[in-house]
Order: C-alpha cells, then sequence, then structure tokens
C-alpha cells in the first residue's frame, strides 16, 4: 500500500513563505501527476498547482506568481514553495499522487497539513 507522507505546514506571517514538501512510501512507484489542493474552513477542497510528467503545470489563479511546484527527478517527491503568503492561503494542504500501474491508475493522498498566515 502506498503512503503519501506531507510535510513542511507551519504558521506564518503574511508576507513570509513555506516549503511544503510531498513523498511517496515506496520509491519502487514513480508518480505521474502530483496535485496540491487546499481546503479552508467552511470552504470546499480547491486545486492549488499539479504537475505533471515533469513539464507540465498548473496553478490556480489565486496563487500564480507566488507559488511554485516542483518535483525530485526520481518523481517520488514533490514541493510547494509558497511566497508572498497571504491570509487568504490559510488552509489545510493536502498533496496527492496519481500513479499507473499495469493494474491501472490510482490517486493517493497525504494525510493533509496545516498552513496558517496571520495578518
Amino acid at each position: 500500500q502506498v503512503q503519501v507522507v506531507e510535510s513542511g505546514g507551519g504558521l506564518v506571517q503574511a508576507g513570509g513563505s513555506l516549503r511544503l514538501s510531498c513523498a511517496v512510501s515506496d520509491n519502487a512507484f514513480r508518480v505521474n501527476i502530483w496535485s496540491w489542493y487546499r481546503q479552508a474552513p467552511g470552504k470546499q477542497r480547491e486545486l492549488v498547482a499539479s504537475i505533471a510528467g515533469g513539464a507540465t503545470i498548473n496553478y490556480a489563479e489565486p496563487v500564480k506568481g507566488r507559488f511554485t511546484v516542483s518535483r525530485d527527478d526520481g518523481a517520488t517527491a514533490a514541493y510547494l514553495q509558497m511566497n508572498s503568503l497571504r491570509s487568504e492561503d490559510t488552509a489545510v494542504y493536502y498533496c496527492s499522487a496519481f500513479i499507473i500501474t499495469t493494474s491501472g491508475g490510482r490517486t493517493y493522498w497525504g494525510q493533509g497539513t496545516q498552513v496558517t498566515v496571520s495578518s
């Protein structure tokens, strides 16, 4: 069973930066698509950024120019660099890993990490 482990959340002042990390528990699997989502209190989970194949990158409009998604060469870890943080970025951030195997494709989710931006 593949597990996805996140780290890097915390409390930061507005204008500050945080870097989230995400890794799969089994290095034998290469992740085809990494995605970062967030869910603020009382709101639906929303896609923040995704990276597929190391070259296809998408960002949600609110984070464009401030967040950067990347992954390592082995596609077993991904990162979300968050700069110029705002209070509205406060949320639980989730990482998801879409892995294709001979059995088909499946998405694995991390446990979530809290990001709190104080104004």
